[in-house]
């Protein structure tokens, strides 16, 4: 049974044609081939093991969606998770200090699942001071001894990267100590300084004797260290979701090849080890994977990402290093559809009226209705069907008691409520005309 909140969240996140941030296992279809392979990764990454995958989709095949029900799935199973979209202004992949802070800026855990970042530290040393006690050679209000050997083995436990970050752990020696004397506003800047936001001011520095800025040379170090304390604090690792990496192809050409060689630097990284309790996801469409703009731009990144994918889909290796989504079929978005219904009618006072209204017939109805305005192309149907079902039909039988959809309700699409590439399969004379983006 799903909690009125979580389905509240739903459909708000479908009423304004977005991806949901939870209950997406709920809505999932056509997923459960790669399920027992992913708990398998995961279960390596737990181990102490890193792991990575690749996502290749059209657009409203899914991606978003993938990573987003990986993530929750992940978080089920102790992860901590976050997710990174590529852009070229916001976060360029090619400076990594920004990707590390957005990474940090996104972090979720089952318990917190936004801006969980200072949960995670202030976690993590409640952890240590239970280690301290549970040697037994300190008194629980001996609070300075306590404090004294927190930092001690916080220094044992971050030993395998201070030669490379030692900035990491003296940051967190300070902030512990900030919070011991209550220096409330030093220790918030403190986090704020670790998870590599800019302009952190100079006396919150001085305080730990640190220097600079989190750059792209000390952002890897600092996920190494972010990893230690998820693991220390009883995480069984990070996912981390990096989606729409397809941008990387409408960007000028000298600062895509420093992205590309940054996400093939990435990429080495996890396949080396350095990163262990890492998960390391990415999504992006097949012209990225494929074609000339994207990674075979840079021969290394292609040959780690190529599979051959020239078989039938029903034959595809979940295992592989890169695998491809299906995208939406017209029985598969009319079951989302039913599923959508069923979730709504729930928690609707007139449930009856929800399911007799709107039954399998009319969802199927309106999803080949939705499916024409758009040039027939199902794949990028899902989130302008799922905003129509939800806001315009189902919402107004929930509330007017005469309302009919079959007698009620025509089907109108503005190009306002449209994105590019809806309002391209609109304009095709044909589906084979669809552009879809590069």
């Amino acid at each position: 049974m799903i909690s009125p909140q979580r389905r509240a969240d739903i459909l708000d996140a479908l009423r304004r044609g977005t991806v949901p941030k939870s209950g997406l296992d709920i809505l999932a279809v056509g997923l459960g081939r790669f399920e027992t392979v992913l708990e398998e990764e995961l279960a390596r990454v737990r181990s102490g093991g890193t792991g990575f995958k690749a996502v290749r989709g059209d657009y409203g095949s899914g991606k978003t969606f993938f990573g987003r029900w990986l993530q929750e799935r992940s978080r089920k199973l102790g992860f901590a998770t976050t997710e990174v979209q590529v852009s070229e202004t916001e976060t360029p992949l090619h400076q990594l200090g920004t990707v590390y802070r957005r990474l940090v800026e996104r972090l979720s855990t089952s318990d917190v699942p936004s801006n969980a970042f200072r949960a995670v530290l202030d976690g993590w040393f409640f952890a240590l001071e239970q280690d301290v006690l549970a040697g037994g050679s300190l008194r629980s209000d001996d609070h300075e001894g306590i404090l004294e050997a927190t930092a001690a083995l916080m220094e044992k436990r971050l030993n395998g990267i201070s030669s490379t970050a030692p900035a990491f752990a003296a940051a967190l020696r300070a902030y512990r100590k900030a919070l011991a004397d209550g220096e409330t506003e030093m220790a918030e800047g403190l986090v704020a300084w670790l998870a590599g936001q800019p302009n952190v001011a100079a006396k919150v520095k001085r305080y730990a004797f640190v220097k600079g800025e989190v750059d792209h040379f000390t952002a890897m170090a600092f996920l190494q260290g972010l990893l230690i304390v998820l693991r220390d604090s009883g995480f069984a690792g990070l996912v981390f979701v990096l989606d729409e990496v397809e941008t990387l192809q409408r960007m000028r050409g000298d600062v895509r090849d420093k992205a590309l060689n940054a996400l093939r630097q990435l990429i080495d990284e996890v396949d080396s080890g350095r990163f262990p309790g890492l998960y390391l996801v990415i999504t992006g469409t097949p012209a990225f994977f494929d074609g000339p703009m994207g990674a075979h731009r840079l021969a290394p990144l292609a040959q780690r990402l190529h599979v051959d994918f020239t078989g039938e889909t029903r034959f595809d290796n979940p295992r592989a290093v890169q695998v491809r989504l299906q995208g939406f079929s017209r029985p598969l978005l009319e079951e989302v559809g039913r599923k959508v219904r069923d979730l709504f009618a729930e928690g609707a006072d007139g449930r009856t009226r929800v399911m007799a209204l709107a039954d399998d017939g009319y969802v199927g109805l309106l999803a080949s209705a939705v499916t024409g305005e758009l040039g027939g192309k199902v794949g990028v149907v899902p989130r302008l069907f799922l905003k129509k079902l939800v806001a315009e039909v189902l919402d107004r039988i929930d509330q007017f008691t005469d309302f009919d959809p079959r007698k009620d309700y025509r089907l109108t699409v503005a190009e306002a409520e449209l994105t590019r590439q809806e309002r391209s399969a609109r304009a095709a004379r044909d589906p084979d005309e669809i552009e879809l983006p590069a």
